[in-house]
């Protein structure tokens, strides 16, 4: 195998990449095809699913994670999982819906819980695996009118490192990834979301609400995120487990 930057360094690997189809996800399925691996691109939109999947000489599968009890008896054959698919919806606690609330964490932590207990076995009999979740800033910190998205990523971080310990001893690691406000569709659609609960014009909010406490004054790129990624999956990480990695530009040194 050549470095993890090299175009085999992922060789033989089979990745599976949630919510695959755009923003950061297809950046990570895009990284790990060039080193090398095998991806498969899990998305809702099955169209796009396979359009990318093409492109990238993986496969697509089309799944709604929000459907978590078709994922109770799944098995899974990878060695690299990348738990991505996520939803966002901006409100006050009390205008909240509750069955809003229920599907962002069947989403972004039940849904995790579930491909992660689908892949293990394998990756144990193997005696090598790689987790990665992408969680957020919002993992490690909280922000207004989020309350569902910051409790699903909180708990994905305790589920993230419960796995460490698990694996640790079968040759898997599990970690974190947790950027801030990454160029995305999903960071697109919050705009007006975010325009009107703070009552602030929609270009206002990228520098007033989104950037505000970050140090480094942009927006992440998904490709950005997708070189921590890689290296998490590469064999230089293998001493790297149960950790969240920041790319947030600062905003959590505050």
């Amino acid at each position: 195998m050549t470095g993890p930057s090299g175009s085999t360094a992922l060789a033989g690997r089979r990745a599976i990449v949630t919510g695959g189809a755009s923003g950061i996800g297809l950046a990570c399925a895009e990284a790990f095809a060039e080193a090398g691996a095998h991806v498969t691109i899990a998305d809702l939109n099955g169209e796009a699913a396979t359009a990318a999947a093409e492109r990238i000489g993986g496969e697509a599968w089309q799944v709604d994670l929000g459907d978590t009890g078709a994922l109770a008896d799944l098995a899974l054959d990878a060695d690299i999982l990348v738990n991505n698919a996520g939803i966002q919806h901006v409100r006050p606690i009390e205008e909240f819906e509750p069955e809003r609330f229920s599907l962002i964490l069947r989403i972004m932590l039940e849904a995790p819980f579930l491909l992660i207990r689908a892949a293990l076995p394998g990756m144990y009999e193997r005696g090598w695996g790689r987790v990665i979740n992408l969680s957020s800033v919002h993992g490690l910190r909280a922000s207004p009118y989020k309350s569902a998205y910051v409790a699903a990523k909180h708990g994905l971080e305790g589920l993230s490192k419960v796995t460490a310990l698990e694996g640790g001893p079968h040759g898997v690691t599990s970690n974190c990834v947790n950027p801030g406000y990454v160029r995305t569709p999903l960071v697109e659609k919050q705009i007006a979301d975010q325009a009107k609960v703070h009552g602030i014009p929609e270009e206002d909010v990228v520098e007033q609400v989104m950037l505000t406490e970050s140090a480094i004054k942009r927006l992440v790129e998904p490709a950005e995120v997708a070189s921590l990624v890689r290296w998490l999956a590469s064999d230089d990480a293998r001493m790297v487990t149960g950790a969240s990695y920041t790319m947030d530009g600062g905003w959590s040194a505050r």
